[in-house]
């Protein structure tokens, strides 16, 4: 009886080669076609990273500039600037309250060191213990020096909601009577937070490296009272332990002009901030005006 044998199917080793040749071809084509396409991708992602550090930046720093107490931005170089923000502000009672049955008073007129403050507008956020009151910042180191600012005790509300009554939004009391300038009589003040205190934007250490990295760091120093003195350079951060706002910074520069406008109580701060990353980089620019009106 005859047996039919079936022969197994299969590659031969030229089928194979053919194959590793084709594919190699195909990848070999994606490869250049795609590689272009697939690295402007990642550079377009790596550019908006940086475009948004930097922007972020820029905006921490004019919120800064736009809260600050009126006259405080001191400039030593275009590398970095200071300045007193603030965290709320209004208007206080420049004569005695006349109301039917008002209890006493807390008023200033400027003659005399006051210990008790009424505040006749609302407040974006009270003041707490520690907080310090600022009046009348013409010039621009009274606030270091603390010769029109003074450290808040307390801070009351009205007792009573009575339309009759309802004389003031809240009143200060002072850890220490004060005499404030009396050059001004618009009667604002503004509230400094304890917790910051003055605040130094620093740019330290800019360049590129040899990846075309910057090598710079944007620092945001806080929180170590006042200097009275004015700033003949820029502090010197401490690595690791100083807040950092941005780094890869390549170049950045500010500009202070304490004088634009006509009324000559505006300022503007212009700020250049430019970051790179691995040859990849982002240049911004932003201004922001600064009301200097006390």
């Amino acid at each position: 009886m005859a047996m039919s044998v079936k022969k197994q199917g299969g590659f031969t080793l030229i089928e194979l080669i053919v194959v590793m040749v084709v594919t190699g071809i195909i990848a070999a084509t994606i490869v250049v076609f795609f590689k272009p396409a697939f690295d402007i991708y990642l550079a377009v992602g790596r550019r908006a990273g940086l475009t948004d550090l930097a922007d972020t930046a820029l905006r921490r720093m004019s919120r800064d500039i736009r809260l600050a107490v009126p006259n405080s931005i001191r400039w030593p170089n275009s590398q970095c600037f200071e300045l007193v923000p603030t965290a709320a502000g209004g208007r206080y009672r420049m004569g005695p309250d006349t109301s039917p049955g008002a209890p006493g008073n807390g008023w200033f007129d400027g003659n005399a060191a006051v210990s008790v403050l009424d505040v006749l507008t609302p407040l974006s956020s009270t003041p707490a213990a520690n907080d310090w009151l600022v009046i009348d910042n013409q010039n621009t180191n009274d606030v270091y020096t603390g010769t029109n600012r003074s450290a808040i005790a307390s801070v009351a509300t009205p007792p009573a909601l009575d339309p009759n009554l309802d004389y003031y939004y809240h009143r200060i009391t002072l850890q220490a009577a004060t005499q404030f300038p009396s050059g001004y009589d618009g009667g604002r003040f503004v509230v400094v937070p304890n917790a910051q205190n003055a605040v130094f934007y620093v740019c330290a250490g800019t360049g590129v490296d040899a990846e075309g990295s910057g090598t710079g760091t944007l620092y945001r120093f806080a929180n170590y009272g006042y200097n009275a003195a004015t700033p003949a350079a820029c502090p010197v951060p401490v690595v690791g332990t100083t807040p950092v706002l941005a780094s890869k910074v390549k170049s950045c520069s500010f500009v202070y002009s304490p004088t634009q406008g006509a009324t000559q109580q505006s300022g503007f701060v212009w700020m250049n901030l430019e970051i790179a990353e691995q040859r990849e980089f982002i240049s911004l620019v932003h201004g922001t005006h600064v009301d200097n009106v006390p």
